[in-house]
């Protein structure tokens, strides 16, 4: 008995030492690829301000619509096993991170621990900002801090037991994260470490573009191969020529990633267009020229349920702009005369697209998908994006719609333009409407 005891105690000291080892701290300051829009020499409210919408942080810790104070929280995160709300970033010193030191924030970011030691969930991406330098996460520091304070209390978090208890974190973080920070890669020119500094640390890409397993940690063996985020398809970005973006030109991707549309591959809408609206189109043109010589870089990769896109899909290409082809309606009958009635002035029946080259479907990976899931999820949402001078809207149907009508208009845009048999049933569009 007694030697089971020591055996007890030795595993119980030989686990927290593990535990310890894996949960330690990198202290090491770290040194960022110099980005053309915050250069060296510039202020750090001036670096700050670009490094911070590099990172999409008002994305998260806004509610859009303008139902919501700048940076103050209070946006949701529908997770598998409940619900958690972004934190108030303002300098505010009750609600907000005001009285924080640069410490306290450095470690926040880095390690994924608040001010008051209290573990940080993994939907805060720190899992990709570790990789930051200290002297960019101040930077970001130091321009949220001279922007207008908001008093807004955080929502706290609606999980279920045990997935409520930040302490046990310590064990997900000693099994699936590494407090690192961005190491440059002298067997590579300076514009791809910069492009890779943008997509796994600023970035962070791979947080939606990359499937997660049980634990909801990344797959690193999928990286950017593709997966669902919130009801959305993340797209497989992967350099694989048919399943990712590895037959994109440079232009398309540069177009894409700075005005959230590519001709003949598609047009951003959800958390992409909100990434595009926020972050990606406020890069310098050199800057995304580095992001895309970086993505060409990563391994091809198939994914999950890889998409084979049909850029002449029989239906659309017989069809004129006014007018669908005969034999159209066959099968579809509902989805026809809804598309008829509320899509075809836009985006027109041979899928071009009219008023503006955002609505073109022909090509695009959405309507090639037989899941449906972001043309379902445009259905119900709409898009209302801001990039620049453009005001790419399309209104929201989801009221307008039940669950059978967007399920039939969404098989028939899919037949339409993709040539692909969909899969949308009402019950997968009830399902949507609560992600």
């Amino acid at each position: 008995m007694k030697r089971l005891a020591m055996v007890i105690a030795a595993l119980l000291v030989a686990g927290a030492a593990l535990y310890v080892f894996l949960n330690r701290t990198d202290p090491s300051a770290g040194q960022a690829p110099v980005l053309a829009g915050a250069p060296a020499d510039a202020s750090v409210l001036v670096r700050g301000e670009y490094l911070m919408k590099a990172a999409d942080c008002i994305a998260c810790h806004t509610v859009p619509g303008g139902k919501g104070q700048p940076f103050a929280g209070g946006v949701p995160f529908k997770l598998p096993f409940g619900t958690i709300y972004s934190s108030n970033i303002t300098a505010d010193p009750d609600t907000g991170i005001g009285r924080w030191t640069d410490d306290q924030f450095v470690r926040a970011v880095h390690d994924g621990v608040r001010s008051d030691g209290q573990r940080l969930y993994p939907a805060f991406p720190y899992t990709s900002y570790t990789q930051l330098s200290r002297s960019d996460v101040l930077a970001i520091k130091a321009y949220l801090f001279s922007l207008p304070t908001v008093s807004q209390p955080n929502q706290p978090a609606d999980l279920s037991f045990p997935f409520n208890q930040r302490w046990a974190m310590g064990f997900w973080n000693a099994a699936f994260f590494k407090s690192e920070r961005f190491a440059a890669d002298p067997a590579k020119p300076a514009e791809w470490n910069k492009g890779a500094y943008l997509a796994t640390a600023l970035g962070h890409c791979a947080e939606c573009h990359t499937p997660r397993n049980l634990a909801f940690a990344m797959d690193k063996g999928n990286d950017l191969a593709g997966a669902e985020l919130q009801g959305w398809r993340a797209y497989n970005i992967t350099s694989d020529p048919k399943a990712g973006i590895g037959a994109w030109s440079d232009a398309q991707l540069a177009g894409y990633l700075s005005s959230g549309h590519a001709d003949a591959r598609g047009s951003a809408g959800g958390p992409m267009g909100e990434a595009v609206e926020h972050s990606l189109r406020h890069l310098k043109p050199e800057d995304v020229a580095a992001l895309v010589t970086y993505l060409r870089s990563v391994p091809a990769r198939q994914g999950q349920s890889p998409i084979d896109i049909d850029p002449k899909a029989p239906w659309a290409v017989s069809a004129s702009a006014a007018a669908p082809a005969s034999n159209t309606a066959e099968g579809h009958e509902m989805g026809l005369r809804l598309f008829a009635a509320a899509c075809a002035s836009c985006h027109q029946w041979n899928g071009q697209g009219q008023q503006t080259p955002y609505a073109a479907l022909l090509g695009t990976r959405g309507v090639n998908d037989p899941e449906g899931s972001n043309v379902t999820q445009m259905i119900l949402q709409g898009v209302n994006m801001h990039v620049g001078d453009n005001h790419v809207y399309m209104p929201a149907f989801g009221k307008a719609y039940t669950d059978t009508e967007v399920a039939a208009l969404a098989n028939y845009v899919m037949a339409q333009f993709g040539n692909k048999a969909g899969r949308v049933t009402p019950e997968k569009v009830a399902a949507q409407r609560t992600k």
